[in-house]
């Protein structure tokens, strides 16, 4: 258990690589050149699959993948991948590296961020290849028949916050097609019927029905011979091949007995077993054998609500906990009762399954009772995950032995398995079926609890097994039963991603799963709360709570700067202006109130509406500053002003976040205000603005700061620094607005427009009569 497992992924790779039965990239197997005796095998078809490309993404969180969801059908015998890559955006776009996952069953868990997973889940790791823009081939022989997933990405994302528009947009798509090669002749290997072969060049194909509450398949070999010498040069290849993990079983016989045989424990159930029988001899050799199977049967115990009910009219019921007290009798079915002249080998508990959303099951006992655990047969409960819709999500499993009912010399034993139980506790405790290595638990009087979180299960039925076991004095076990509780669920995300995250259903045409987004604030784009992880539990670069209040007091209060604007623009009578800049304080301070991660939220509005408010009232103070300082008629003035008002809510409602619906108004302004003093330059045969000391300690600053504010604002905001480089924004975008405000009217009094306001009658003054009429 534990969250390591993908971070291992590269030697999951090589495992998968070393593997006898998975070639990685190897051609098609080519058609017989002319004048080669060969000929190639007619039993054999081909297909091809294909789906929709995708525009593959920088990873930031599982929904940044790219899900491709394909079918391979059955009696498949050869699968391959064909992995294409196209670029688009540009010869400055850059040859990046792209991951691509597989898995059989369910969508590949993957971890390239390297983080941790939430106690007690167990993740197998990834298979992926990396590649470039070229295409890529992978072959995997014998695959197994189902749903099979390929996901792909491009690496992490970066932690530097790019301006939209000012970085080139490069497209990466990605392309996976599926080609199999299907056997149309399989033959059905019959139980305990002897099925004579001869192999010469071509393979044998053969599969075998695997009912349910099967034991145990052996396969065996019988009269192995080699053109009538003795010797077996056989090769005989059991199951399917599954990714990550493949426990495909090869038996080789190249003894000189005549018979080799090849035991599983614990086959899949109800479903066809794949065999393939290969000549080891030459081309020209001839192999005869028989090839016979023989099944173990398990006769189950079956209990449910009807059983018990007619089991003992004495029979108490719990009714403190709902649980039905077991009877004696009830107790020794095991032990003293056969059906059939063979004892029970297993107690299956009948369990409904409860679906309460998209991707949410809910699994108890019909009865609602615990699960009675002995030591002489196990207790099974099957889990139906076999929709084809469960795989999207958690399997969610906690465990809870009745303390008085455990000794410190017991220990129950719990085995989770796909596709068939764990039943051979007596011999083992390693939880390996026949093809699959299960999950175990363990109940003592030391940890009465167990827990289990399996993210994206595969595609079956699922057996959960308990028995109880005594390795230090077995003779105890003999008598004694512990009640367990079973709480089963499959959620979307374990704790709807716990307070520091967003549980998101994701979809890939019909199919659905879920994924957790760690961002606590509402911002998509700016500003990650530093958790991280598969269910936003990692809290290595979490911030702490001072941090959050330093970065909140830091966003908001540098607004204040624009204090120094306002009460500028009232002084020089300029206040259109000033109750732009106050708009812009106001919505810029609650807007970074409301878009903070953690505890540190304050949000008067809908967050999307601050956000809006703060971007219309940052470009709409560059507009009237740079218009402001152009001196432009009143009239001709405030038309313009707005005008480009509306074009700022227009553009902003098209595209939020594009640089160039801020940067085009504010250049024609700009045209504007550079015309306006071109004009007066050449009108007045002096340079404009006049005055030195204008340009040497307003202009000159203000540009210094307004240049420095982009450079910061384009180039150098990073996820880490962002709280103090956006403030450091703030202050610098409100300092140049100081500056560059052109000054007052040579005939106009200082606060001559709060006077105004205040009084009850207005002193107007007639400059070329130098009149005054009071009105």
């Amino acid at each position: 258990m534990g969250g390591a497992g993908t971070r291992t992924g590269g030697a999951a790779v090589v495992v998968a690589v070393a593997g006898p039965l998975l070639l990685l990239l190897l051609a098609w197997p080519p058609p017989a050149a002319s004048g080669d005796t060969r000929k190639s095998d007619i039993r054999l078809v081909s297909e091809q699959f294909s789906q929709s490309p995708q525009k593959l993404s920088f990873y930031s969180w599982y929904g940044s993948a790219r899900l491709f969801h394909f079918r391979v059908p059955p009696d498949t015998v050869l699968l391959r991948w064909l992995l294409q890559v196209s670029q688009s955006g540009g010869p400055t776009c850059a040859n990046v590296e792209i991951t691509v996952y597989f898995r059989y069953g369910a969508p590949p868990v993957i971890n390239p961020l390297g983080t941790s997973f939430p106690a007690n889940t167990s993740v197998q790791p990834s298979f992926f290849v990396k590649m470039f823009q070229s295409n890529t081939s992978i072959n995997v022989s014998h695959p197994a028949p189902g749903d099979w997933f390929v996901a792909a990405h491009l690496p992490p994302s970066s932690q530097k916050i790019e301006v939209k528009g000012f970085v080139p947009t490069c497209a990466y798509i990605f392309q996976p097609d599926m080609l199999v090669m299907r056997a149309v002749e399989v033959s059905i290997l019959e139980p305990d019927i002897p099925f004579p072969q001869t192999l010469l060049s071509h393979p044998s194909y053969l599969k075998i029905f695997v009912p349910e509450y099967t034991q145990e398949l052996r396969l065996e070999l019988q009269g192995c011979a080699s053109n009538g010498s003795l010797g077996c040069p056989v090769r005989l290849t059991v199951g399917s091949a599954t990714l990550p993990s493949n426990f495909q079983k090869v038996l080789t016989c190249t003894g000189p007995t005549q018979a080799c045989h090849l035991l599983l424990p614990s086959p899949p159930w109800d479903r066809w077993l794949q065999v393939t029988a290969k000549s080891l001899a030459g081309p020209h050799v001839s192999v005869a054998f028989s090839a016979v199977a023989a099944l173990t049967a398990c006769r189950p115990w079956i209990v449910n609500f009807q059983h018990l009910l007619q089991s003992s009219p004495n029979q108490s019921c719990n009714t403190s906990t709902g649980l039905l007290s077991p009877s004696p009798g009830y107790q020794d079915l095991g032990r003293n009762s056969s059906v059939g002249g063979g004892p029970f080998c297993l107690m299956n508990y009948q369990v409904m399954r409860e679906d309460t959303d998209v991707v949410s099951v809910h699994f108890r006992p019909l009865d609602r009772v615990s699960v009675l655990v002995q030591s002489d047969m196990p207790s099974v409960m099957r889990l139906q995950l076999n929709t084809a819709m469960d795989s999207g999500g958690s399997l969610t499993i906690s465990l809870w032995a009745n303390k008085s009912m455990i000794s410190n010399n017991t220990l129950v034993m719990v085995c989770v398995n796909a596709a068939s139980p764990f039943l051979s506790f007596n011999t083992s405790l390693n939880c390996t079926t026949a093809f699959f290595q299960g999950y175990p638990l363990f109940l003592s009087t030391l940890s009465r609890k167990a827990n289990l979180i399996i993210p994206y299960p595969e595609t079956d039925y699922w057996y959960l097994s308990l028995q109880l076991v005594c390795p230090q004095s077995p003779e105890e076990c003999e008598k004694a039963s512990v009640l367990v509780e079973t709480t089963l669920y499959l959620v979307p995300c374990l704790n709807d991603c716990g307070p520091y995250g967003q549980c998101l259903l994701l979809r890939r045409h019909g199919y659905l799963y879920a994924g957790c987004s760690c961002k606590a604030a509402p911002s998509a784009l700016l500003w990650p709360t530093g958790w991280r992880g598969w269910s936003c539990t990692d809290n290595s670069t979490a911030q702490t709570i001072a941090q959050q209040r330093t970065a909140a007091l830091l966003l908001t209060l540098s607004n204040l700067m624009f204090l120094a604007p306002i009460t500028l623009s009232v002084y020089r009578c300029l206040l259109v202006e000033a109750s732009v800049y106050a708009y812009t304080m106001f919505f810029s301070t609650f807007y970074h109130a409301c878009d903070q991660p953690g505890d540190a939220v304050l949000c008067i509005l809908n967050y999307d509406t601050l956000q809006y408010c703060d971007f219309l009232g940052s470009g709409v103070s560059i507009w009237v500053t740079i218009l402001c300082m152009a001196r432009l008629k009143a009239s001709l003035k405030y038309v313009l002003l707005l005008l480009g008002t509306l074009v700022f809510a227009m553009s902003l409602q098209l595209d939020r976040r594009g640089a160039w619906n801020m940067m085009g108004p504010c250049l024609f302004a700009f045209v504007v205000m550079v015309t306006m003093w071109v004009y007066r330059c050449g009108h007045r045969r002096h340079c404009y603005p006049t005055s030195w000391q204008r340009w040497v300690f307003y202009l000159l600053p203000g540009i210094s700061m307004a240049a420095v504010a982009i450079a910061i604002y384009t180039s150098m905001m990073t996820n880490d620094n962002y709280y103090y480089t956006h403030s450091i924004w703030h202050m610098l975008l409100a300092g140049s607005t100081a500056f560059l405000l052109p000054p007052r009217d040579k005939h106009a009094e200082p606060w001559a427009c709060s006077q105004k306001l205040t009084c009850h009658y207005q002193i107007c003054k007639n400059h070329r009569e130098e009149l005054y009429t009071v009105t």
